[in-house]
């Protein structure tokens, strides 16, 4: 199958609309990046993980992607994008604790973010879990969207905007 949300009139349309709401709140979008990749992983979604180290910004290094998974223990993060990651981890989570965002979690995000940058990590987080449900529900295969006419215009689009 096709994925959802390009078969769906409107559907994609309107993902785009809240990921673009989302990156203009404050966070940057590097630290968005990497709790896009890091929920992706969590997830096991091959396109997202595919499509964050693909289309890595000019200045990411390596290091620092390459280490998400291990960004409690690895020299690479600031503060602020800990904070971020372990409230990606929460929210990506949901079921696997009785409280799923503690108050801690959500406290150290609190000290490096305001309201309206915290609400977009939570739009951000969020409308990433729903591209990795949409991808691995339909089996999208990692590196086959990234050969697309619609990938080739995107990464226009975002080559443009940086």
């Amino acid at each position: 199958m096709k994925q959802p949300a390009m078969i769906i009139p409107g559907a994609m349309e309107a993902l785009q609309s809240l990921a673009k709401a989302a990156e203009q709140s404050g966070v940057p979008k590097k630290t968005l990046d990497l709790v896009h990749l890091r929920a992706s992983q969590i997830n096991g979604c091959s396109v997202c993980v595919d499509m964050g180290l693909r289309f890595k910004k000019a200045d990411e290094t390596n290091e620092r992607l390459f280490a998400v998974s291990a960004w409690k223990d690895a020299p690479y993060f600031t503060d602020a994008e800990r904070a971020a990651l372990a409230l990606t981890e929460a929210v990506t989570r949901l079921s696997d604790r009785f409280d799923p965002v503690p108050d801690e979690i959500w406290e150290e995000a609190a000290r490096h973010y305001d309201e309206n940058a915290l609400a977009s990590l939570v739009l951000w987080i969020t409308v990433t879990n729903v591209w990795n449900r949409l991808n691995i529900a339909t089996k999208q295969v990692a590196g086959e969207w990234a050969k697309s006419d619609e990938a080739r215009e995107w990464r226009k689009k975002q080559v443009a905007a940086d």
